[in-house]
């Protein structure tokens, strides 16, 4: 009996030597996951004579900050356009949480009588669309949010793709007997699904704030459509602002002797890597914030009882 035990318990073991192959894989493929980034950033801060001289290197012959003092000449327009792009990430992701929680809880529901309805309702948006033309008009002429920071906010709130995900995680995640429970106790749907649903349902929520997170925070087209006003530009917009001035200038530079010295002082592909640290690094930082609850989210209805 002792002998079948051990040779169960070797057989889901691995060896040492086995062990330590499989860490410097994960090492390996580690650092190719993180190196682009970090090869960025020393781009970013090389000088933009020595790049053009010497091409791409991990360690510059030169290092310089003028990338960055370059895009740091607009002043107070960058900060604004953080604070912009901040104010619009937090508030939609909050807005957008709230929209799709509560019509994801509500087609999961099978008391729900319209419940196959809304579901289908979400999926048709997933295929069909009105269109690029009648958005806007919608939203500039119905709702009269142009140059209005919810502009920003309102078309991303809802995605039919998100509520499929958190309604699938309703159904597996939360048991029916946890929602009879609080119907017994004298519990209303809203108290039940505050008091007992949300709670339990973070792992998904934390994913599908994730996303919205990230849609937001990248996001540059509804800007470009709706903003004019250059104090509620958001950071992506500004920055590609910028990409065109500099384009601009460089393929203009043959005509203006201004033109010239303004193309000799400008650093061009060092300006394009400080553009991608400035737009990805922040959002980095709010990744440990979901990390705990991510990976159970993701795997959502991948296990069955």
């Amino acid at each position: 009996m002792s002998r079948a035990l051990t040779k169960k318990r070797d057989f889901h073991q691995i060896t040492r030597g086995w062990n330590v192959l499989f860490n410097i894989f994960a090492a390996i493929f580690s650092f190719l996951c993180v190196f682009p980034f970090v090869f960025v950033l020393i781009i970013s801060f090389t000088d933009e004579k020595s790049l053009a001289t010497n091409g791409y290197r991990v360690i510059p012959e030169k290092w310089s900050f003028e990338a960055y003092e370059y895009i740091f000449q607009t002043g107070d327009t960058l900060l604004r356009s953080y604070g912009v792009t901040i104010l619009v990430t937090v508030v939609g992701t909050l807005v957008s949480l709230l929209m799709i929680a509560l019509y994801a809880y509500a087609v999961s529901r099978k008391s729900f009588a319209y419940r196959r309805f809304f579901s289908l309702f979400a999926v048709f948006t997933m295929l069909f669309n009105g269109g690029m033309i009648p958005t806007y008009i919608v939203v500039t002429q119905l709702l009269h949010l142009k140059d209005n920071v919810w502009a920003l906010i309102l078309p991303l709130a809802m995605n039919a793709f998100y509520i499929m995900i958190l309604r699938t995680f309703y159904i597996t995640g939360i048991p029916d007997a946890i929602i009879e429970s609080g119907k017994i106790d004298g519990a209303g749907e809203f108290k039940i699904f505050i008091r007992l649903v949300l709670p339990l349902s973070l792992p998904g929520l934390a994913t599908i704030g994730l996303f919205s997170t990230l849609g937001y925070w990248n996001d540059w087209f509804n800007a470009l459509l709706y903003i004019d006003d250059p104090n509620k530009v958001p950071l992506q917009s500004m920055l590609m602002r910028i990409e065109s001035s500099m384009q601009f200038i460089q393929q203009n530079s043959a005509n203006s002797a201004v033109s010239l010295e303004a193309l000799a002082s400008m650093p061009q592909d060092t300006a394009r890597m400080a553009m991608v640290v400035l737009a990805t690094l922040p959002i980095i930082f709010a990744y440990p914030f979901f990390q705990r609850y991510f990976v159970q989210g993701l795997t959502v209805g991948s296990v069955k009882e």
